[in-house]
């Protein structure tokens, strides 16, 4: 019984996601023509193989990125955006209103 009390008291700590450190933060814009990608003023073109992670941790299409979403953001050696993750309400109190 204490360790099943234990798991469920240490269940949400494990839930927390691994955010990319070296991850530039910013907020998605209008819907764009696959594979680009607007963050910011920016338009970027999404990288083969590029994925976009929604605030659940589940994996989305480019057709399903919301404008307005808080993101962090990936580019590769390209500057092709390799990765996208959208930042939940507690993970944006997390690192602040820097951008």
């Amino acid at each position: 019984m204490l360790l099943l009390a234990f798991l469920v008291f240490a269940a949400p700590a494990w839930a927390q996601r691994a955010l990319p450190a070296e991850a530039k933060r910013g907020t998605t814009g209008e819907r764009q023509m696959f594979p680009m990608v607007q963050i910011g003023k920016e338009n970027l073109r999404l990288a083969p193989g590029g994925i976009i992670i929604n605030s659940n941790n589940l994996s989305i299409t480019q057709g399903q990125l919301l404008p307005g979403s808080e993101v962090l953001y990936q580019l590769d050696r390209n500057g092709e955006v390799q990765r996208i993750v959208i930042l939940t309400p507690e993970e944006q109190a997390r690192l602040g209103t820097k951008k």
